[in-house]
């Protein structure tokens, strides 16, 4: 779990992916209207897919001449869940900072 969690958080981590993830989650789209708005060459644009499609967030299927890709959520859904674990394990942390502050600020009587 922790290796797979680590390609997709890997791949999540640049931009140009982060894009491309948020355009799949309007509909499954072709290569070309993917990199059309990316100004960057298409071999560059191929490798950045390439890594989605290893981490598992994305998969593609050719028909035809074109490939059409699709976003995957098991791998989102995992992510997710592994952030709001960690979102209430530091919530608790910071609560019992807080308390703590709180009662050291408090006159004693």
């Amino acid at each position: 779990m922790a290796n797979h969690l680590d390609s997709v958080f890997s791949a999540m981590a640049d931009p140009t992916r982060r894009a491309v993830i948020e355009r799949l989650l309007d509909g499954p789209a072709s290569v070309s209207e993917l990199h059309g708005p990316h100004d960057m060459a298409l071999p560059s644009f191929l490798k950045h897919l390439g890594k989605l499609e290893q981490a598992g967030l994305v998969r593609s299927k050719k028909t035809g001449r074109t490939r059409i890709l699709h976003i995957e959520a098991a791998p989102m859904a995992a992510a997710e869940d592994w952030l709001s674990r960690q979102r209430k394990l530091w919530e608790g942390r910071l609560d019992r900072l807080q308390a703590l502050a709180e009662a050291l600020e408090r006159p004693k009587a």
